[in-house]
């Protein structure tokens, strides 16, 4: 499918150099960022910076080098080079190749700073000097947003400062969601937002700031606006459903996903790039919102394109990792436990032990599922031995995470096991772990929500009242969740809360308007003369 987007740098200019002074550049955006270098260079430069603000790395990087050769003393596409090689909301630095390029300038800050003629500029290269610099990378991040709040409130009408030093906010919290910080990062988005709704970085940097359930409806204008602003960067394609799957809105999740995943496409036919270059975060994601709409046809369709694109790559960390998730994401929304997908052979020895816990999890309860005890108390072994043996450090949700999926495991396994009491013990610490995460985007981690799994548990043991207590809670973390509304409608009904399940069942027929036909849970939700009156959809 061709996208009918045009992703040239057509750039609309009018005296950059003596004042702010818009500059669009057509598919990226509109944004006001006067530098001193030569007028080639600079159109370069802008082109740059709309990609930084879009987290498209590789062509910002790209552009500044072009500057950089247009104009060799241009102080300011170097900072816009190094700025490249930090990713702060992925925890992610490259602090030797971020070095080097502060370095091509000059080899000390004084010698740099003579390529930076304005006051201005010398303020955003003291900044970069400071995230580069001594000390670990959380006081140095802490330090870099010290720096930016005061180039921002030096030169107010700097949106592009103000831009940064939100995002610089967010980068703090090191991948963990801080409430206090990200809404201190969002006033200050919300301010360049109402100066210039075309700021890709304000329109972004609102989104990672709302993208949880409690604030995701203050994010629906900027998620609504990131797309037609920037439509050739593939990640502001994908961006707006950080809030639409935080609220649920699966019609949403897939459009914004197919978008993101056809500009990643143009843009490898474009540059010649190979299939590393596929967009396969905005996949999975999209595979997520199939799953949920009911379009099981169409998600394994995605399961089928990634399994292709890993042997292509020789099984490369990246497509093996994606191809992890998407298949244990495929399996658990399915419940299709003797499915082809369980026997895909996936080689986790060297991926992160956060996936490595997903596919454990997602075998071992294939296996629980399908009545085969030993090979599920078997991979419940190889778990545990693995997280013994990982020493590598993690972020505090990815070790929750995986000590959340471990209990999980264990749980189904002891009540496989006749071992009622000890499993809802372990149910109840992990849903006490789980609910020490901070809220993740996107789709859930871990891959099965615990509050989810405990209702079913506690549906199994005819305990509906208390199951129906904690799809509720599931609800509150990952809401319109249809697993969760089929296991709610359940546990209502066996709770003798007729009407409750009704009107669960009601909402999910609304989900799945284009369901497969031969969708089986559907099947379960139109039972009812109501749902049958109101004449669900089917594919």
């Amino acid at each position: 499918m061709k996208l009918t987007r045009t992703i040239g740098c057509m750039i609309l200019l009018s005296g950059m150099a003596t004042g702010l002074s818009p500059a669009q550049i057509e598919g990226l955006g509109t944004i006001d960022f006067p530098t001193s270098g030569s007028p080639q260079a600079k159109e370069l430069f802008l082109r740059g910076a709309l990609l930084l603000h879009s987290f498209e790395y590789d062509d910002a990087r790209e552009a500044f080098q072009q500057a950089q050769k247009m104009d060799p003393d241009f102080g300011m596409a170097y900072w816009g080079e190094a700025m490249t090689h930090n990713r702060p909301l992925w925890v992610q630095l490259d602090l030797n190749d971020a070095r080097a390029a502060l370095d091509r300038i000059g080899p000390t800050s004084e010698a740099r700073r003579t390529k930076f003629p304005t006051q201005r500029e010398q303020g955003y290269l003291r900044a970069i000097e400071v995230l580069y610099g001594e000390g670990n990378k959380v006081s140095r991040d802490l330090a870099y947003a010290e720096s930016m709040s005061q180039l921002a409130e030096e030169y107010p009408d700097d949106l592009n400062a103000s831009s940064f030093y939100a995002l610089s906010l967010l980068g703090t919290g090191q991948g963990e969601r801080d409430f206090a910080i990200y809404m201190k990062a969002a006033s200050i988005a919300e301010e360049i937002f109402s100066k210039n709704p075309d700021h890709p970085g304000a329109a972004h940097y609102l989104i990672h700031s709302y993208d949880d359930p409690i604030h995701a409806p203050l994010g629906l204008r900027a998620a609504r606006r990131y797309a037609r602003i920037a439509p050739a960067a593939s990640h502001a394609q994908h961006m707006p459903s950080h809030i639409f799957v935080a609220l649920g809105m699966w019609d949403d999740v897939v459009k914004a996903n197919q978008a993101s995943w056809m500009a990643a496409e143009e843009r490898i036919e474009r540059k010649r790039l190979t299939l590393e270059n596929r967009a396969f975060h905005a996949y999975r994601w999209l595979q997520y919102g199939y799953l949920q709409l009911g379009r099981f046809k169409e998600a394994l369709k995605t399961l089928s394109v990634m399994q292709e694109d890993t042997q292509k790559s020789g099984g490369s960390p990246r497509t093996r990792d994606n191809l992890l998730f998407m298949r244990a994401v495929y399996i658990i929304e399915t419940e299709k436990w003797d499915d082809d997908a369980v026997r895909i052979a996936i080689d986790t020895s060297k991926l992160a032990l956060r996936s490595a816990a997903t596919d454990f999890l997602t075998r071992g309860l294939a296996a629980v599922r399908t009545g085969n005890l030993s090979a599920a108390q078997e991979i419940l072994e190889e778990f545990k031995k693995r997280r013994e043996t990982t020493k590598t450090p993690a972020r505090r949700n990815h070790e929750l995470a995986v000590g959340v999926m471990e209990k999980e495991l264990e749980a189904l396994v002891l009540l496989a096991a006749g071992k009622a009491e000890r499993a809802v013990q372990l149910m109840e610490e992990a849903t006490a772990e789980e609910e020490r995460m901070s809220l993740e985007f996107g789709p859930p981690i871990p891959v099965k929500p615990s509050h989810e799994l405990f209702g079913e548990i506690l549906l199994e043991l005819d305990r509906p009242q208390e199951a129906q207590k904690h799809f509720e809670l599931a609800l509150a973390r990952t809401p319109r969740r249809v697993l969760t509304l089929l296991g709610l409608s359940r546990a209502a009904a066996r709770s003798g809360n007729q009407e409750k399940a009704q009107q669960i069942h009601h909402q999910l027929g609304k989900i799945w308007h284009g369901a497969d036909q031969d969708l089986p849970l559907l099947r379960e939700v139109t039972k009812s003369e109501e749902m049958d009156r109101l004449g669900v959809a089917r594919r």
